[in-house]
């Protein structure tokens, strides 16, 4: 019988993983709860009308469709047997099992409140497509409510957007919110001026970008303030409401910021799967929840199954992209390994290919190796990368077209919202059980 390796997870890692098996006698059951493979390095995009959503989120199914030893089956996994070697994934008609013999786990990470899980409703993060359609919603309907709005003071809470957090996805949402309100929209409304919109980036640390050194995080900080981004640091977010936020700055001075739209970009756990996983295996999880695997990025005491991405901790890696498509093509390595005899466990080896964030436009920070450099090349080293890791030669133009409209132009391709996109996940959070089930609609009305 063919050699069975279930992966879970249509991310970087595990996209890249099944990939790497394509020659390998294996037979690949890639297990997902959605249907698509999201870039999401430029989820903020599609929430500020520069991306749709297909150009960073192609189905899955069509990425391997010439893959004949790889099938993917839509399901979100809930259980593990390690003794027998299954994984159970549930979906709204019901749930079912597969089988493995060598197991990928890459869910990636969710976003984390620090304790405060209710903030979410009032600000949400930006994790999936989902997100990044609410928040676009609520971004340019604020603009639209401000037009409507005779009240001063309204309008000045409608046209005030808070981000907290200023780490890479932070900053970049604080620049294009700036460029929309500062550059896109300013001609587009006859009563509120989009230029007097107010963006604070707040975030609890000293510094912002700290991974990127001192020199390139002034820079940053300084690009930002150009582009009229307020930027607060040392302030710590200590309540959030409909109305706006509660802060406390670095001398524990109160604070409070009227703000309609509210984006968290604070931090990342590792998804609830880990728990499961540490309460079947024995495993030990770190602060945030991470399962601490061995030198190869097997599960303790189970070296048929790999922890990989955000899922890992292990010696202190980051969570990123880098991260999870080496660890996805090292996975396939040790597997395929195995399958010729050899069973000897090579230590997985990052190579950290560099970091950039793209500040605004023709702006950006690139730490890539010994180069430590912002502005315009920086901004061309971010262009080539994102454009060589994008998933098939349709986006890559496609997103070129739309990346051109808006940075050489003036323009967003992608500004269509709905009320279904702003109160949707509120809406099925409310209904809890009651959700109807979309593979028995009928039923459901009757």
């Amino acid at each position: 019988m063919m050699h069975r390796v279930v992966i879970i997870g249509s991310g970087f890692g595990g996209l890249f993983a099944a990939q790497a098996l394509r020659k390998a006698p294996v037979e690949i059951t890639l297990v997902a709860k959605t249907t698509h493979h999201l870039f999401q390095p430029l989820l903020y995009q599609v929430a500020t009308g520069i991306l749709s959503p297909g150009e960073i989120a192609p189905a899955t199914r069509e990425i391997l469709r010439h893959q004949k030893n790889a099938r993917v089956l839509l399901g979100e996994v809930t259980e593990f047997d390690l003794a027998a070697k299954t994984v159970t994934a549930v979906v709204p008609s019901g749930e079912y099992s597969v089988e493995y013999d060598s197991l990928i786990i890459a869910v990636g990470a969710s976003q984390s409140y620090f304790g405060n899980d209710h903030f979410a409703q009032f600000a949400p993060g930006m994790k999936s497509i989902d997100d990044a359609l609410e928040l676009r919603g609520r971004i340019f309907s604020s603009f639209e409510l401000a037009e409507l709005s005779d009240d001063a003071t309204e309008i000045d809470r409608l046209m005030t957007f808070v981000i907290v957090g200023a780490g890479p996805t932070g900053v970049e949402m604080a620049g294009q919110i700036a460029e929309l309100a500062h550059r896109t929209l300013v001609s587009d409304f006859r009563k509120i001026n989009t230029r007097a919109t107010r963006v604070i980036l707040l975030d609890a640390a000293p510094a912002m970008l700290g991974n990127f050194g001192k020199r390139l995080s002034d820079k940053a900080k300084l690009q930002l303030e150009r582009l009229g981004v307020e930027v607060r640091l040392g302030a710590k977010v200590v309540g959030i409401d409909h109305k706006g936020l509660d802060i406390k700055e670095s001398d524990n001075t109160p604070h409070r910021i009227e703000a309609s739209c509210k984006i968290w970009a604070a931090g990342v756990m590792a998804n609830p799967l880990t728990k499961t996983i540490a309460a079947q295996s024995g495993a030990q999880l770190d602060s945030v929840g991470r399962i601490l695997v061995e030198p190869d990025c097997s599960l303790p005491g189970h070296p048929e199954i790999f922890v990989i991405g955000d899922m890992m901790a292990l010696n202190h890696l980051p969570s990123v992209a880098q991260v999870a498509i080496q660890g996805g093509r090292h996975s396939a390595k040790q597997i395929i390994k195995r399958l010729k005899g050899d069973q000897s466990r090579t230590p997985f080896e990052y190579k950290d290919k560099g970091s950039m964030v793209t500040v605004s436009r023709f702006y950006a920070i690139a730490s890539v190796g010994k180069i430590r450099t912002a502005g315009i090349g920086a901004w061309l080293i971010w262009l080539g990368v994102h454009i060589t890791y994008m998933i098939g030669f349709k986006h890559r133009v496609t997103t070129l077209l739309h990346w051109a409209v808006s940075f050489v132009g003036t323009g967003r391709a992608e500004r269509v919202i709905t009320e279904q996109q702003v109160i949707a996940r509120s809406a099925i959070e409310r209904l809890g059980d009651r959700v109807p089930n979309p593979y028995n609609a009928n039923k459901d009305l009757e």
